[in-house]
């Protein structure tokens, strides 16, 4: 690997010549501008957040007016497309605000990341509703059912825990690390919705800190600035919805990730390997690290007999730490079968399913079986993303590895017919560690950032289904365009007119940041 960055350089890793001006010019402006955002969100998912139908909020008199009055949805809406965007902005004007990547710069981003954190922490959950369904999971636990067998349908009056519908008779994805903080929190806190969603949310904590903690090392390790790199990822304003807003169990998943990498790429492989595994067990998508771990404990220039060896001896201590996870709980390998519960097959953003919906609209015209073929795409999707990352741990430099194994995530990322937006946010930080460059590949995670945030403030919004006002019917789909509408508009000011952030998404070339290994 490359020796490091040193800590005061700028975008392009040179001594800076700033001289004696300030490292990062007055940071309170953004970041005052993204607590408001924050603060937004908090305001506007009283309204139009998801709420369990048993949750006391319901009968306040001010979630009764946010919720089933016209006035208070529509203020709820403004304010949320608003708010989020409002954090877009905030966190690219902090990164403009930097002249020099050093102790100062950190300092800014760490601020951001709690003012603009914190109130998330507070908001009726945003964006999903999954958090509902870790309750229902654990209330399994809790009664003896076995969630990788039931759906939470096998709980009486289950429809009232608020979880999507999708998880009625699918079995827990999770592994049995999760399951056993889901059993924890409904255990401690009685099925009580809004006390569970805030242990939920202090577990993706634990994941957000091991994320500060351990982006800006790896980073170091792989000759890119670390404060940028912790900008780029911990203090993203997707990474903060959808961790912390959206309390999706992700966050702990890759917090646990990048510490594991972060011992195997310093010689302590068998404590990277726990972390790692117990990523693995809550939710398995991790298990793609392994072959790569592999690698680095093989070390630089190792045979191919010594690279199967520790190939194997990294297999083999997971998996009998998965074992013994699972002879605990009595369930096992349990979770694989709940690799397959159900969700949405493709959308239409992602390039595969867009693909497959062509392949399937030109089919039907014909009065084939459009749907059928493009299953087929969908599966060859899935095998091209096999091929990378095999590719990935087969060829490549040694001190690429990390590199090598970002590239083999974002395939089984980006070939999926269904992207989410927290899967989009599992790639961020690998990307942010191994180098960003600030070009094309910056402009890009520019554009990327801002397409999920438009597209998670109109994907998902709980509206009063009964709502109705004058001669204007705000029901979900109106809402919903409404709130895309909002947040598209801010977006486009943001790329073409904002005077102070319309450059960073132009064709005009900029410097080279954190060249990429």
């Amino acid at each position: 690997m490359t020796a490091p960055v040193p800590a005061a350089s700028k975008d392009d890793g040179t001594p800076s010549a700033a001289g004696t001006l300030a490292e990062v010019d007055n940071p309170r402006s953004p970041l005052i501008a993204g607590f408001i955002g924050s603060m937004f969100l908090v305001i506007g998912s009283l309204g139009v957040g998801w709420l369990a139908p048993v949750s006391e909020l319901r009968r306040l008199p001010l979630f009764i007016w946010m919720r089933t009055e016209a006035a208070g949805v529509a203020l709820s809406i403004v304010l949320l497309s608003v708010g989020g965007m409002l954090l877009v902005r905030a966190w690219l004007r902090l990164g403009q605000r930097v002249r020099v990547w050093g102790q100062d710069a950190r300092k800014a981003t760490l601020q951001a990341i709690v003012a603009w954190g914190l109130p998330m922490m507070f908001t009726v959950p945003l964006f999903s509703r999954d958090v509902y369904a870790y309750i229902g999971q654990g209330r399994l636990m809790v009664e003896g059912i076995n969630p990788y067998e039931n759906g939470i349908s096998a709980l009486p009056n289950y429809f009232q825990l608020g979880a999507d519908k999708m998880w009625t008779e699918a079995p827990v994805p999770y592994g049995q690390v999760f399951l056993w903080i889901e059993q924890f929190v409904v255990w401690v806190t009685n099925v009580q919705p809004e006390a569970s969603i805030m242990l939920f949310r202090l577990a993706a904590a634990v994941g957000i800190v091991l994320c500060v903690i351990y982006v800006p090392k790896l980073a170091e390790l792989h000759g890119v600035n670390p404060h940028r790199a912790l900008w780029l990822s911990a203090a993203n304003p997707l990474f903060l919805t959808n961790f912390i807003a959206s309390v999706h169990n992700d966050a702990l998943m890759i917090g646990l990730a990048l510490a594991g990498l972060y011992y195997c790429a310093t010689r302590r492989v068998i404590l990277g390997i726990v972390l790692v595994t117990l990523s693995i067990s809550v939710k398995p998508i991790t298990v793609v690290f392994l072959p790569f771990i592999g690698l680095m404990w093989a070390g630089k220039g190792a045979s191919w007999p010594r690279k199967f060896l520790f190939w194997a001896l990294t297999a083999g201590l997971s998996l009998a730490l998965l074992y013994a996870l699972g002879a605990v709980n009595g369930f096992g390998f349990g979770w694989i079968k709940g690799l397959s519960a159900p969700g949405s097959v493709w959308i239409w953003y992602a390039p595969v399913g867009l693909l497959g919906l062509i392949v399937a609209s030109i089919v039907n015209v014909f009065g084939l079986d459009g749907w059928g073929l493009a299953k087929w795409v969908y599966d060859a999707g899935k095998i091209l993303a096999v091929g990378i990352v095999a590719w990935q741990v087969f060829r490549g430099s040694h001190d690429r590895v990390m590199r090598r194994l970002t590239l083999a995530f974002a395939a089984i990322v980006l070939l999926a017919p269904m992207i989410q937006s927290w899967y989009v946010v599992w790639l961020i930080p690998l990307f942010a560690v191994t180098g960003i460059r600030n070009d094309w590949q910056v402009k890009t995670l520019y554009f990327v950032v801002s397409f999920f945030m438009v597209y998670a403030i109109s994907d998902q919004l709980e509206v009063f289904p009964y709502l109705q006002s004058g001669d204007v019917g705000l029901a979900l789909v109106l809402a919903r365009n409404a709130a895309a509408i909002i947040a598209l508009l801010f977006a486009l000011y943001l790329i073409f007119l904002d005077p102070r952030t319309k450059h960073l998404f132009s064709r005009r070339d900029q410097p080279l940041t954190n060249t990429v290994i």
